[in-house]
């Protein structure tokens, strides 16, 4: 693996403009007409401050490290230039083989079906297959596209392993490879895969890392698999880490009113589309459940969701069927909705790189936004160093209350607002109008269950079953009270349960004969009485006990009184004794 010095400068730029009308057409900078085309039908015209720099240097085949705000087309940053590098089903001396040209690694789920979605759409006009590969799904379908030829790869680093290693996904065609959130996949742990999947690529290849924060550890690793990089900084030299569209605000808020704040909060005159995250999947389930009762459209998507339901809450957050999304960080990063305009942080964020993604989830590509973060009083210390870190004027947050005047004029809160959205205002469709998609795995659809006949693993007898796929119990109940039951010990028949009038053994159907454990046994003689009330546990650490002038020993045996009798090995019983080893001794 070939990578830069360890004392070689890596070359910066940084854009001295931000975001506006005067920034250059796509078709200026060389990009295809295709692919021009493919963004003017998406409303896409003109580039931004990060894809203005990046397109010269990444069309030109260079390594190289994009750093940009969430929001700010970093995603286009790295698609066209791989997009206009790769060559679509007949062009050129393309092999027929099918094999892909480009992959794209990203941290979450989400995210690649972002990707996915966002590439695809650049690359239709020239036919540009683009396959996401990630867990959640099953794999034949994944599998029988690569099978068909893909030209763009985009995947989760396990799946992509998986494929890899049952030899479905060959990567000895890539000639460009991107990690997308590249310093969210070292801090998930997924350094030791990203190393596996760039042992599988050829070192011939362009390299290009992008991500809104990309600290001095994640540029020195870079040096290891990179050549040569650039690193770009898409951002005025002193602009402050969070979107200046996206008013913040921060309340010392009470872990009993939260839910009513965040209530009225969605109340708020002009609202739109809101993205409520949570440090834990139980509280985003929580919150979810409690906003569907007071009437609002909400859903969760969290990592105890199977992969089918997150990708429908997902569908219908973007549809506008629910206008409530509640989320844990797996959904910080690669979720891009138009029209969202509050993000509410219902628990503080661990640290300043987590609030810098959920709070980007808002005012995106110049939109103005509202992000709100409620901070518990054990929260302070931990927002003091979010403060700190970004440079914000929040260091003590006003202590606020779901009736607090400040709170209803900072975020236009009518002064009516109750925390439950009226039946007249419900207008949104809700969760369940969105269908959940079968993915053949976890998460899908299941199939919906017919009447069938259920048969013993040891009779021939046909178990009942009802039409909801349960068994029928009342006819189950009938059939034990006069199915015959035979009780033995040591081979010996005990006793039996009477047969139905007129039948036979062999005519009970289902009949089963119950082995009861062996009981205990005296070791020094078999033959004596067995004692009913004892079992074999009783004696697993009862030593024998002896008479007081040295006779045979005595066993102790256990009652259900707590006490224990001892008994010599003619059966006759002494004195009551305790029960426990110890007192026996």
């Amino acid at each position: 693996m070939t990578g830069a010095p360890e004392d070689e400068p890596i070359e910066e730029l940084t854009a001295t403009k931000p975001v506006s009308e005067q920034n250059p057409l796509f078709a200026d900078l060389g990009v295809r007409p295709e692919t021009v085309e493919a963004l003017a039908a998406a409303g896409i015209t003109r580039a931004f401050a990060i894809q203005e720099l990046t397109l010269p240097i990444a069309l030109a085949g260079n390594d190289l490290i994009g750093q940009a705000r969430t929001g700010t087309g970093k995603t286009l940053g790295f698609g066209i230039p791989l997009l206009q590098r790769i060559q679509a089903p007949g062009e050129g001396d393309r092999s027929a083989t099918g094999a892909p040209q480009a992959l794209v690694v990203v941290p979450t789920r989400e995210l690649c079906v972002q990707v996915t979605r966002d590439l695809a759409a650049a690359g239709k006009t020239r036919g540009i297959r683009v396959l996401s590969v990630y867990g959640g799904r099953a794999y034949e379908p994944q599998i029988g596209a690569l099978k068909n030829g893909v030209e763009v790869v985009i995947g989760t680093p396990g799946r992509l392993l998986d494929l890899v290693e049952q030899r479905h996904l060959q990567l000895g065609a890539v000639s460009i490879l991107v990690l997308d959130e590249a310093d969210e996949m070292l801090d998930l742990g997924f350094l030791p895969d990203i190393e596996r999947i760039l042992a599988t690529i050829p070192t011939a290849r362009q390299t290009m890392l992008f991500s809104a924060t990309m600290p001095g550890p994640i540029v020195a690793l870079a040096r290891h698999f990179m050549r040569q990089p650039v690193h770009i900084r898409a951002e005025e030299p002193d602009a402050g880490r969070t979107v200046p569209e996206t008013a913040q605000h921060i309340y010392r808020a009470h872990a009993l009113d939260k839910a009513e704040m965040l209530a009225r909060i969605l109340q708020a005159r002009d609202r739109g589309l809101t993205m409520v995250f949570c440090r834990t999947k139980r509280t985003a389930q929580k919150v979810a459940d409690d906003l569907e009762e007071r009437g609002f459209a909400a859903a969760a998507v969290h990592g105890d969701l199977g992969q089918g339901a997150r990708e429908q809450a997902l569908r219908a957050f973007r549809s506008g069927k629910v206008d409530v999304l509640v989320a844990t960080d797996v959904a910080a990063r690669g979720i891009d909705v138009t029209g969202v305009t509050h993000v509410i942080n219902y628990q503080c964020p661990e640290d300043e790189k987590t609030y810098l993604h959920r709070i980007g989830r808002t005012g995106r590509a110049g939109a103005d936004g509202v992000a709100v973060t409620f901070v518990d009083w054990d929260e302070l210390t931990r927002w003091k160093m979010i403060n700190t870190a970004l440079d914000l004027p929040f260091a003590d947050p006003p202590e606020t209350y779901s009736t607090s005047d400040h709170l209803l004029a900072e975020l236009d809160i009518p002064a009516e607002a109750t925390g439950v959205l009226p039946r007249k205002e419900r207008t949104r469709a809700g969760l369940d109008a969105e269908e959940v998609e079968d993915l053949g795995e976890t998460g899908g659809k299941k199939p919906k269950r017919t009447p069938r006949v259920r048969r013993r693993a040891d009779t021939d007898q046909e178990t009942p079953v009802d039409e909801s796929g349960d068994t029928d119990d009342a006819e189950l109940a009938a059939r034990r009270r006069t199915r015959p039951r035979r009780r033995t010990r040591g081979g010996e028949l005990l006793s039996t349960t009477p047969l139905p009038e007129g039948a036979t053994d062999e005519e009970a159907p289902g009949a089963v004969a119950t082995i009861a454990p062996p009981l205990f046994i005296p070791a020094e003689d078999d033959a004596k009485p067995v004692d009913e009330f004892r079992s074999v546990d009783d004696d697993a650490d009862q030593p024998a006990a002896e008479d007081e002038d040295g006779a045979a020993p005595r066993r102790l045996r256990r009652r259900r009184g707590g006490t224990a009798r001892a008994r010599r090995p003619g059966g006759d019983e002494s004195a009551d004794a305790p029960a426990d080893a110890s007192a026996a001794e």
